[in-house]
């Protein structure tokens, strides 16, 4: 049995304690979660399990896989002590792995201590890395194998979604105005993410599995009377063309965030702990 740890306990974070907590991943379960706040101590206790404010303390309270679901400012600075200190880890915020200079930190710290990490977003594989709410990323890496030429990620959202980004303090637009489709921002995977911070993890998973952040392009535009997350995925190569869009539910407890990254999650737990794993 697989004991996990979760850092942070959000909208996400609750969603993945829930599953764990009612048995939906086979082999797993909820050992102990890390947070700050009254109401995360509140579901470690419902849930019987352990709760500490330092993410730092799973490991020593016999957690095996930490799951990030606390942002990418932690996502970066936990990372590398949780896999030195024994812990395999999983994380929400892939978007931290456009830091080239990070995730080669990260791909040693795990190497060197025998551990995994796990990006989630649907089944890339990589022997220190696995990512895995879009589709067709295994199908991107099979393409990057005989050459990407371009890689275009467009995303669609209800502007209420975009709302507090860091990009529009640079680049002011009254969200709350438009009345029609607007593109507020074009530029590659590594510039989205540091704009987008809560938006756009999914750019850095179709860079990690294509042609790497710098070369990936990504157009945000936020839409009015829209009520999906919407993201198409545009894919031409030796290989042919590909052309992949999904049109994401935003979760009930966070407008920003697909309901689909929280099931995503569940996705990769089981993977993680199934016997026989498919793709």
């Amino acid at each position: 049995m697989v004991r996990v740890g979760l850092v942070g306990c959000g909208s996400i974070g609750r969603f993945i304690a829930d599953a764990l907590a009612r048995g939906q991943v086979p082999g797993m379960r909820l050992h102990a979660i890390a947070d700050v706040t009254a109401e995360a101590a509140s579901v470690a206790q419902a849930y019987a399990c352990a709760f500490t404010t330092a993410a730092l303390d799973l490991p020593g309270l016999g957690v095996d896989l930490a799951v990030e679901a606390a942002g990418g400012a932690a996502a970066r600075a936990l990372a590398v002590p949780l896999l030195r200190a024994g812990c395999d880890v999983m994380l929400m915020s892939v978007g931290a792995m456009a830091d080239a200079a990070f995730a080669a930190e990260v791909a040693e710290a795990a190497a060197a201590a025998g551990r995994r990490v796990a990006c989630v977003t649907h089944s890339l594989r990589h022997p220190w890395l696995r990512i895995g709410a879009i589709g067709g990323l295994d199908a991107v890496r099979a393409a990057a194998v005989a050459g990407i030429a371009e890689v275009l990620l467009t995303t669609r959202k209800p502007p209420r979604g975009l709302a507090g980004a860091p990009w529009f303090d640079r680049h002011p637009v009254d969200l709350d105005a438009l009345t029609e489709p607007a593109v507020v921002f074009e530029g590659n995977a590594a510039e989205a993410i540091a704009a987008f911070p809560a938006n756009v993890n999914v750019a850095v998973a179709l860079s990690l599995a294509g042609v790497g952040p710098a070369r990936t392009r990504v157009r945000i535009v936020a839409e009015p009377g829209l009520n999906r997350n919407v993201h198409e995925v545009t894919v031409r190569g030796d290989f042919g063309e590909l052309r992949v869009e999904i049109a994401n539910v935003p979760s009930p407890r966070n407008p920003r965030t697909a309901m689909l990254a929280g099931l995503s999650a569940i996705a990769a737990l089981r993977r993680i702990a199934a016997p026989i794993v498919i793709g």
